[in-house]
């Protein structure tokens, strides 16, 4: 490996390679590194999730978050297109199953509209029942945009045309430290040093750590959650024909239980929400206000706390 590149970007999941393509892409000849710390990339939360592509109806219009979506699903299916990467568009059917749901769904719809999605309906309690005879519910909307796809493979398919086009994937090289040198940064890693003059950080749940590696202040801290799921055995896959969502709580900042068809076959329910705790992230959580000095994730997080009644480290060990 060189000692120096233009571009280092630590992060080898879906977001540090679409960034390394994307800079490729716009820079041809730009020397570029990806570091990642597991053996392979997408080894974290890229591989690890629903494979679900979402069309938006959920994103405020206007925002952000509701334009990238939009155009992100356009473009991640030409991209699949064009490599054959296989994905499917099955379709979401979003269930109310009390009158209290109503201006929620309601909402939900205005929002779909309002961001462009084709082709989305109200549907009635006898409408839901036709595209998924085995919900029951009083109202509903079907969003024929979603559909799901295996993001490991994408990613995958990121990182070879990275390295055609002149790129590196280094794995197994967790990042130490960060030090300036002059006008470049000297990434330091557990495979020795690499200067950069410029570094992207794509870190994931360990972006603040890499943050503060370079000394940023912020006023946020990561506190991390996974998702459990269960799978349907095979004998009941035909219980759901598309993805079956519930309204979501406006309270929390999740989807709520979910059924997922799977690109590789059979489908998931879930998932619930559980904080990630080992010895390392347990003492984050609990030792992070006196390092950083910020109390507003924590109150946030107590908030939390108590509208679900739970403390999770007081029955979970950590491990």
């Amino acid at each position: 490996m060189p000692s120096r590149v233009n571009v280092a970007i630590i992060g080898g999941g879906i977001v540090g390679l679409a960034t390394g393509l994307e800079i490729l892409g716009r820079f041809p000849g730009v020397s570029l590194a990806v570091l990642e710390k597991e053996s392979e990339v997408a080894a974290h939360q890229t591989g690890h999730n629903s494979g679900v592509i979402h069309s938006g109806i959920y994103y405020k219009p206007g925002s952000l978050k509701a334009r990238l979506c939009t155009e992100g699903v356009n473009a991640l299916l030409r991209f699949c297109e064009e490599h054959a990467i296989p994905y499917e568009i099955c379709g979401k059917v979003i269930v109310a199953t009390s009158h209290n749901e109503s201006a929620q769904l309601n909402e939900l719809y205005r929002r779909g509209i309002a961001n462009g999605l084709k082709g989305v309906r109200m549907l009635t309690g006898d409408e839901i029942r036709e595209l998924e005879p085995h919900a029951s519910g009083i109202r509903g909307i079907q969003v024929p945009g979603t559909g799901v796809i295996d993001y490991r493979t994408v990613a995958r398919k990121y990182a070879e045309l990275i390295v055609r086009g002149g790129g590196a994937i280094h794995v197994s090289r967790e990042v130490i430290a960060l030090r300036p040198s002059g006008s470049d940064t000297v990434v330091e890693t557990t495979r020795g040093p690499i200067e950069a003059r410029l570094v992207i950080n794509c870190a994931g749940l360990q972006s603040d750590r890499v943050s503060h590696m370079a000394n940023a202040k912020l006023d946020l801290t990561i506190v991390p959650f996974r998702g459990e799921y269960y799978e349907l055995v095979p004998g009941k896959h035909h219980y759901v024909r598309s993805l079956l969502y519930p309204v979501p709580d406006p309270r929390f900042p999740f989807l709520g239980v979910h059924f997922t068809k799977r690109i590789s076959g059979g489908v998931e329910a879930g998932p619930n929400a559980v904080l990630a705790l080992n010895v390392r992230v347990t003492q984050r959580i609990l030792l992070v206000q006196a390092t950083f000095g910020s109390t507003r994730p924590f109150q946030v997080f107590g908030l939390w706390l108590r509208s679900t009644g739970t403390c999770p480290w007081t029955s979970t060990t950590a491990h």
